[in-house]
């Protein structure tokens, strides 16, 4: 007998009486919102792929032997707040290459979706020790990215738009990742063995007294060898079907906890620019505009800082939406019609103050937001565009 909902009918009619198996199926049935999901795992891998192919002829200086952050200041650093960081473990020029530039590689391809559950997991890797290793570069943009590369690995981001969701819709009979899911896994297996058992890694404590980086890392690789297993064995299994719907669940918790976080990160900074003098009088705006630093366009910044009245409204626009979007979320017109002034808002800061990748990071988080429906046409005229530049055009006649 099949699972309903991911759990066994024994365990249904156990919950059936506490009033709790209706929310038991809807949590664990299925992966909910699969689309923003993978929005955001395209949006956040193509920002940090981005910036660090941006950063290639800084990279040293930021990152690597060059840069102001030494290596000894990270490692104390790492050691007192018990963050992680793979570049730590050796100060010699070929290791920090060869991390960052698999760091590029591992974000291009879960931009694309190829083993997103591998990939998910070690772009987490990445972006922790890219960022951890010089803590004072960044802005707001990378705390998001951060953030987002932690709840992706949670999540079951690869079931539509991706090589993943392509590959199991042409060949059904290698859903569980075939042998090349296999021998992934076993290497991913035996780095993570050669970095604990060699010495090289400092697989910390998360946070005194609570379990190390190696006991997460390894727990995504037990779990996943596990899951492909009890496939391979029976699909139908009851084992198997527990494992979806923990699979279903941890998803679903991760979609919401990003949701939450989006709304934090709103509600955080607009009631900080309450407080502020230049909010209050409706001048913050004006000031970015006229320092050297985030002006790309020159032209465009001084004419914008020329018409008080613009630069007013849009002050006091920001803290408005940024402060009632945690309240109106729950409403969906009033929802989408935010979303727009957001997006909007990033992608003018994105032009006029020269932060990209800080607008493309908050864009991906907003993403998770956006209707379901709205995205659907949105990759139906996506595919549509790629016929278009890929048919191939008739021959000419030739002539006699």
């Amino acid at each position: 007998m099949s699972a309903v909902g991911g759990v066994r009918s024994p365990l249904r009619s156990v919950l059936r009486p506490l009033g709790v198996a209706d929310a038991w199926s809807a949590v664990t049935g299925r992966a909910l919102a699969p689309y923003q999901a993978a929005v955001l795992r395209i949006g956040v891998a193509l920002c940090f792929g981005s910036f660090l192919l941006r950063e290639w002829p800084n990279r040293r200086m930021l990152y690597g032997d060059r840069a102001a952050w030494s290596l000894d200041l990270a490692r104390q650093m790492l050691a007192r707040n018990h963050a992680f960081s793979v570049l730590v473990w050796s100060g010699d020029r070929w290791w920090f290459e060869t991390v960052y530039t698999a760091a590029i590689v591992v974000s291009g391809l879960l931009l694309l979706g190829w083993r997103t559950r591998t990939m998910s997991v070690l772009f987490l890797v990445c972006v922790l020790s890219v960022q951890n290793r010089s803590v004072l570069v960044g802005d707001g943009g990378d705390n998001v990215v951060h953030l987002m590369a932690v709840y992706l690995a949670f999540t079951r981001c690869g079931r539509v738009w991706s090589l993943d969701a392509r590959r199991r819709r042409r060949h059904p009979e290698r859903a569980d990742g075939g042998r090349t899911g296999v021998r992934l896994w076993a290497a991913t297996g035996l780095l993570l063995g050669w970095a604990q058992f060699s010495g090289i890694a400092k697989l910390g404590m998360l946070a005194p007294g609570m379990y190390s980086w190696s006991t997460v890392f390894w727990g995504f690789w037990l779990l996943g060898g596990l899951w492909w297993w009890l496939g391979r064995r029976d699909p139908d299994s009851e084992p198997r079907a527990l494992l979806d719907a923990l699979g279903d669940l941890l998803h679903n918790c991760a979609m919401l906890v990003i949701a939450v976080e989006v709304c934090l990160i709103y509600a955080t900074a607009g009631w900080f620019k309450v407080t502020g003098s230049l909010w209050q009088h409706g001048s913050a705006v004006y000031f970015p505009l006229h320092v050297a630093y985030f002006d790309p366009w020159p032209g465009l910044s001084q004419a914008l800082g020329a018409h008080p009245v613009p630069v007013f409204l849009i002050t006091y626009g920001t803290v408005a939406v940024q402060v009632g979007f945690p309240f109106l979320v729950f409403n969906r017109r009033i929802k989408n019609v935010l979303l727009v002034l957001m997006m909007i808002e990033h992608l003018a800061i994105a032009v006029t103050l020269g932060l990209p990748f800080f607008s493309l990071a908050m864009v991906s988080a907003d993403a998770v937001f956006l209707p379901t429906g709205f995205l659907l046409r949105l990759g139906a005229l996506a595919v549509r565009a790629a016929e278009r530049v890929h048919r191939v055009p008739d021959p000419l006649p030739t002539t006699g």
